[in-house]
């Protein structure tokens, strides 16, 4: 396998100086380490859920009960023809 820029670049450090840059690294850890999880389906729709329906319970907090009735139209009875006989 090849050799990494930095890998050559650490070797000629040690082969010249004879200083082993690798021992000047820190033992702390500078990410964290803690387990991640992703979340399941059921959460994901639940929060897409939920999402959306705390916006519109604010909207409508201090209105009372909001709700819209559609009633379809109704066209008015046509006179009937007049006969002639």
């Amino acid at each position: 396998m090849a050799k990494t820029k930095a890998k050559k670049q650490r070797e000629h450090l040690l082969r010249t100086t004879k200083r082993d840059v690798t021992s000047s690294r820190g033992t702390e850890i500078d990410f964290s380490t803690h387990v991640r999880k992703t979340k399941t389906k059921v959460e994901k729709i639940k929060k897409n859920q939920t999402k959306h329906k705390k916006r519109i319970l604010q909207e409508y907090k201090n209105e009372g009960d909001a709700f819209c009735i559609f009633m379809p139209r109704v066209s008015p009875p046509t006179p009937a023809k007049a006969q002639i006989i």
